[in-house]
């Protein structure tokens, strides 16, 4: 079981490079970063984009993709080392690789008229032609296209002429090549180049895909000109507003024919223009930074469909029938916006996705880095903000919990190496630079304010700004020196090393004391306070050069390095001695991290692109994470939140990452009220090899100060603050405040970023309210008008006057609604009657909603037609929108329209509450599908739904937090905590971990005893342990249960009087528990055999069963009973999984009870065929088999639906809400860089948390094991071993 949880992924933006780095197909489009490739695919339930995959197989940057025309499933991508790559991107794999394609390839295309040949071409040629497979698999050359004089910057082949494809070249010519005709080279320059050899590069080319012949080509200085590619003339040259513009890209949209966009390389203006005319029809600015590469989707988004309930519209035309509205224009009248998206793609690694007839981002990813991320830190006094140093040469500062960048530095310093914040709320940070010294910049200012460069041109490795005395800042580099100097810039020290020096890290303790990493292998000590420039220690030991040092924070005098020999060393500096190293790395190892509370834990992160988890003590690797694709960097965590690190990483990337099933055992110790002494301590205590972790740093010796003060409530708030410092970003602070609100606390209690989160209902149209008025403060700005309004409107607006003055108002009403002025029309038409304006209202809200418009949103408003708007909304995605609406009709702001059916107040406060919980519920679930199972629980809770969300909570796995917040709501949340309790004591229910196993024995026995009710689970725990019988009469007294001897005697007396289930119990608990196994399978196999058996008059037996010894199970004398209770377990599995809806696990619980039955010799009443009749019955009444392929979906027949309704009346309800539906842990939907696994249940690689088998080898996904230890507790590998990934 991992250890180390990833819950963060803050990906790159996409390379400014390459020309060709940016490609769509259907619902998918993929960027290039430096060294892999984001491929974001359109989740239809939500109509929005995710990050799917992360392909980084390429070690060089990556230098052109392409999609392949006729099969979405496949691209190809190119790379510096002269390598082509042709990926599977549901599958999530290489399906084939070119190694030495002869120079490294520039541009690539798929050949258009064959299935499966690349084209692909560097600098002057050759074009190659690489056939993937079939009989003429292999490279070949064109056999016209070589031999060029200028560069080749861009080629295309044609998509309906065989064989034909052009080139654009950096002279700004082209070259046309087409089969069975002349080749033409280096042709159709633009007219102002003709005879001068000024370069002109072809930045953009893309055939017209409504004609044989004609080419859009973009050059650098020269602007856009369609070409006739067959007479070689110009058709049109298309003029820019302003001689400065120059287009960087350009796309046709398919969608609309004649139609395309191009994209500005100075600013980030996107233009649309249509083939008609020469200049553009519409400009919109998008960003400050230019573009680099456009791509349209060719099927726009579908958006999700609602049925507006509007007639028929009536073709006929009498003075009072409904007029039939135009589209609403734009305002450039003569043309309508093109519906369609736009994959876009900015100079500064910016990627997002326009919606052009909208006008708006569906999706904007800022700011990424490009490049190799060395470096990040959190803001000392700040934990949410965290400082990215990287070699695209800026520093960029995020907001953990939206993952989005929140100021950037100006850039242009080369590469940055190192960053560290000034101390306190100084809001400074100073940077390291290859060749432009140091610098400090000021965060909130945006500017430079200083620069050191005593180090010259060299380049500054490290810098450390002094946390004990922020006047002092050290930097380190190639020149051999570590210089100590104040802000303002006097150097008090300049310590020489024999070589370059790459590190430097301040003690904790001592502010006088710094440590170095030098290329000659030492580690050097150096005290400020005297003024010798020699060092007090070396450290020697290392056989390569050390890079990083690090002091640790909680134990005086002990520091570790990190070397490329491949180690890690600790350094006791008051012993002069190595107490010990750290082997497992197998590259250079980067980042190193003490953490902050527990004084053993060190995490390191290597060149070979994985972190390791280390305790100290004796060296032990607790845990390896692979999910980097590349060299990890930096390693940092915030001192208030101790077990969330973030990562940084040559693959451009950051990772958020929780420790905290580390040290869960400590956060069970809190639950179950254990002594201070089990929970924080002093460091000596702490490092005694092999005792479980303690706390022993600042932030929980605050927490005990805080609440010795504390006179009530002192139970709430440990387990809150405690559980707050615990927990990684992604909500926990805002699931607190909403349990404090139902909890009745003083709402001005709450944090001033409470409005920031999700709110409670009772809040929300407060607290949007004033935003509002904030808001109103600041003036909008309008467009211009459009062109002149053809002479039919003119015809038409006369006859409406004359209407009007002869009163026939809704007439003239009808005439201005085919004139698209429906304000005009809605402004009189209360005139007819209030009746006709309702009903004007509404058509004019359907026709707005047809086209996805926002103005639709007051029409309903004011017509009270609350539901529409809610669907409207909640058909876009737009659930938070949705859930704003249906609380502010609660709540009696909108007026209900009683036309139609008038009804009473109570009647719609309580339909708009159900509404409201109906909204609640699916913005819960968009959360929870996308991986943050903790905010899908706050929306549970702002609807004081306490059952929804502790459900939440379970099927994301976050166990010790719902014990907590279970706790703290009481008698409302009591069930599912007891629940969490049972799965928690299973967790620690381990017969080995890394810390003595009888801690945890008694850790699961003090979970089980807060629980009423518990005899049954004790036993079942009791049952479950090894050892000699004093250890577990031990166990026994300590339960409540009778001795051994007396369980045997209880076990007999029992049987007499024909009770199987105290039967079984006692002999589990007797000095031979396998004699429970006949008696209890031949109860169950009996049961089986009525025709009407339930599940439920099975499962309490078979379940009690399931926690027998697992050494008495395996033996050989208990084979046969034991391939019995396996079987049985795995099929009355597969029935609960039907009813939790668990269905990804359905057909693997079928085919593992098949398969059982198939090898192993039993006597059960169950047949093969039959199982394969239920699972096909299943299949066929829920659809499981056809998600997204509707064509193969035959109905059920007759005969399976009997099937399935059979199969449902032997389950029963389950007692506690919200536990259908698949467990979904956070972090499931992050893309793993390296980590690829299969999955043994389905074939197809694990997207999210891994959990392995007991043979280390098969895996499933860890969304999988959970749900089928839920529902079997015996692993899928027919062991009989149980399962354990809690």
């Amino acid at each position: 079981m991992s250890q180390v949880k990833q819950v963060g992924l803050l990906a790159a933006g996409c390379q400014p490079w390459n020309k060709d780095v940016c490609a769509a197909s259907g619902d998918r489009f993929a960027y290039c970063a430096t060294l892999a490739i984001y491929v974001y695919q359109l989740d239809h339930r939500y109509n929005e984009f995710k990050l799917r995959a992360i392909m980084s197989e390429h070690k060089k940057t990556i230098t052109a993709i392409s999609w392949c025309p006729h099969n979405p499933e496949v691209f190809v991508s190119a790379s510096a080392d002269n390598l082509l790559i042709v990926w599977n991107v549901a599958e999530q794999k290489t399906v084939t690789r070119l190694d030495n394609t002869k120079g490294i390839p520039a541009s690539i295309s798929w050949c258009w008229n064959t299935v499966d040949s690349v084209a692909f071409v560097s600098h002057r040629g050759p074009l190659y032609i690489w056939t993937i497979s079939g009989p003429d698999s292999g490279v070949t050359i064109h056999k016209d296209a070589h031999s060029f004089l200028s560069d080749i910057s861009v080629f295309r082949w044609h998509p309906i002429r065989k064989g034909k494809v052009v080139f654009g070249h950096t002279d700004g010519s082209l070259s046309l090549f087409q089969l069975g005709s002349k080749y033409t080279k280096h042709t159709l320059r633009s007219a102002s180049l003709e005879g001068t050899d000024e370069e002109d590069p072809v930045t953009a080319l893309e055939w017209d895909p409504l004609s044989t012949d004609y080419l859009l080509v973009a050059n650098m200085h020269n602007g856009i000109r369609l070409l006739d590619s067959v007479s070689q003339t110009c058709v049109t040259t298309f003029s820019l507003p302003s001689a400065a513009a120059s287009i960087q890209c350009l796309a046709w949209v398919p969608t609309a024919p004649g139609m395309f966009i191009t994209g500005d390389s100075q600013v980030g203006v996107l233009r649309i223009w249509n083939v008609s005319r020469t200049t553009p029809l519409d400009n919109f600015k998008l960003k400050k930074t230019g573009f680099h590469a456009l791509h349209v989707l060719n099927s726009p988004p579908a958006k999700r469909v609602f049925s507006s309930i509007s007639p028929s519209k009536n073709h006929y035309t009498s003075s009072t029938s409904e007029a039939v509205p135009p589209p609403t224009l734009s305002q450039n009248q003569a043309f309508s916006l093109p519906p369609g998206h736009a994959v876009c793609c900015f100079m500064d690694g910016g990627v997002g996705l326009y919606d052009m007839g909208m006008k708006k981002w569906d999706f904007l990813r800022d700011l990424g880095h490009v490049e190799t991320i060395f470096d990040c830190k959190f803001k000392p006094d700040d934990p949410n903000l965290l400082a990215t140093a990287s070699f695209d040469g800026t520093i960029k500062v995020w907001d953990i919990n939206t993952l989005t960048a929140v100021y950037t530095s100006p850039g242009n310093e080369g590469v940055v190496y190192s960053l560290s914040w000034a101390p306190g709320d100084l809001n400074c940070i100073a940077g390291a630079t290859s060749r432009n010294g140091a610098f400090i910049w000021d965060v909130k200012k945006g500017k430079m304010i200083t620069r050191f460069n005593e180090h010259g041109k060299n380049g500054i490795f490290c810098i450390a700004w002094s946390h004990k005395d922020s006047k002092r800042i050290a930097t380190c580099s190639g020149d051999g020196f570590c210089i100590i100097r104040t802000i303002d810039g006097k150097v008090l020290h300049k310590y020489k090393h024999p070589a370059a020096v790459f590190g430097c890290d301040w003690s904790q303790n001592n502010k006088d004391m710094i440590a170095t990493g030098c290329e000659d292998k030492n580690v050097r000590v150096y005290y400020l306070a005297t003024s010798s420039d020699q060092p007090l220690k070396v450290f020697t030991g290392h056989t390569a050069k050390v890079f990083h040092v690090r002091w640790s924070p909680l134990r005086e005098g002990i520091l570790c390095s990190g070397s490329d020999d491949g180690t890690v060393r600790i350094w006791d500096y008051t012993q002069d001695a190595c107490i010990n190293v750290l082997s497992g790395h197998l590259s250079p190892v980067r980042g190193l991290m003490w953490n902050s509370e527990v004084p053993f834990l060190l995490t390191s992160g290597s060149w070979d692109y994985t972190i390791r988890v280390w305790d100290t003590r004796d060296g032990t690797c607790l845990d390896t994470v692979f999910d980097h694709g590349a060299d990890v960097y930096g390693l940092t965590c915030h001192p208030s939140r101790p077990f969330t690190m973030a990562s940084c990483s040559r693959d451009s990337t950051v990772r958020l990452w929780s420790l905290m099933p580390l040290i869960a055992p400590l956060l069970v110790n809190i639950l179950t009220d254990q002594s201070w002494d089990d929970i924080i301590g002093n460091t000596d205590r702490a490092m005694v090899p092999g005792a479980p972790p303690l706390l022993c740093g600042k932030v929980s010796r605050d927490i005990k100060q805080e609440l010795d003060k504390l006179s009530s409530d002192v139970c709430t708030k440990k387990l809150r603050w405690f559980s707050e410092c615990f927990s990684p970003p992604g909500g926990s602070q805002n699931l607190w405040d909403l349990v404090a609100v139902i909890n009745g606390q003083d709402d001005s209690l709450l944090p001033q970023n409470y409005s920031e989160g999700i709110m409670h209902m009772k809040h929300l149209v407060r607290f949007k309210t004033s935003e509002a008025q904030e808001l109103t403060i600041v003036k909008m700005s309008k467009f211009g008008g459009g062109i002149g309004a053809p002479s039919k409107e003119d015809r038409l607006k006369a006859a409406a006057e004359i209407h009007m003055r002869l009163g026939q108002i809704q007439r003239y009403c009808e005439l201005m609604v085919e004139l698209g002025e429906w304000e005009k029309a809605l402004s009189v038409a209360p005139g007819v009657s209030m009746k006709y304006w309702k009903k004007l209202m509404q058509r004019r809200a359907d026709q707005l909603m047809q086209e996805g418009n926002d103005d639709v949103i007051p029409y309903c408003i004011a017509t009270g037609d609350v539901k529409k708007l809610v669907n409207f909304f909640t058909s876009r995605g737009q659930l938070k929108e949705a859930l704003l609406v249906a609380q502010g009709a609660r709540e009696g702001n909108i007026q209900i329209s009683c036309i139609n059916h008038p009804t009473a107040p109570d009647d719609n406060v309580e339909t708009y509450t159900s509404l409201l919980h109906v909204v609640c519920k699916e913005l819960a679930e968009w959360y929870f599908q996308d991986g943050q199972v903790v905010l899908a629980a706050c929306c549970y809770l702002a609807v004081d739904n306490t059952e929804l969300a502790m459900a939440s909570l379970i099927r994301g796995n976050e166990l010790e937090l719902a014990v907590c917040v279970g706790t703290v709501l009481g008698e409302s949340a009591a069930q599912a905590t007891h629940y969490v309790l049972e799965l928690l004591a299973r967790k620690y229910m381990t017969t080995a971990t890394c810390f003595p196993f009888v801690g945890n024995r008694d850790m699961a026995v003090r979970l089980l005893q807060m629980i009423p009710n518990n005899e049954i689970l004790l036993s079942k725990l009791c049952a479950f342990y090894p050892g000699s019988s004093a250890e577990i009469n031990d166990l026994h007294e300590k339960c409540g249960l009778p001795s051994l001897e007396e369980c045997k005697e209880l076990a007999e007396a029992a049987q007499d009087e024909g009770d199987v289930l105290q039967t079984v119990k006692y002999y589990l608990l007797s000095p031979e528990p396998e004699k429970a196994l006949p008696i209890g399978i031949t109860f169950i196999k009996e049961q089986l055999s009525c025709p009407d058996w339930t599940v439920d008059s099975v499962y309490p037996v078979l379940d009690l069963l399931s926690y027998i010894r697992t050494d008495r199970l395996i033996l050989t004398k208990c084979s046969e009973n034991r391939n019995k209770l396996l079987i049985l377990c795995g099929y009355i599995g597969a029935l609960l999984a039907i009813g939790r809806q668990y269905s990804s696990i359905v057909p693997a619980l079928y085919e593992y009870t098949s398969q059982l039955l198939k090898r192993r010799e039993v006597a059960v009443p169950l047949q093969i065929e039959q199982l394969s009749v239920e699972l096909e019955a299943w299949r066929a009444c829920t659809h499981s088999l056809y998600k997204g392929a509707e064509e193969t979906y035959k109905p059920p027949t007759e005969k399976q639906k009997m099937e399935y309704s059979r199969l449902l009346s032997r389950m029963s309800e389950e007692p506690l809400r919200g536990l259908q539906g698949p467990d979904y842990v956070t972090g499931s939907s992050l893309p793993s860089h390296s980590d690829v696994q299969i999955s043994c249940f389905t074939g197809l690689r694990i997207q999210g948390p891994v959990f392995f088998l007991e043979d280390g080898k098969s895996s499933i996904s860890l969304n999988d094991a959970l749900m089928w230890a839920k529902v079997n507790p015996f692993s899928p590998l027919g062991t009989g071993i149980r399962i354990n990934p809690f």
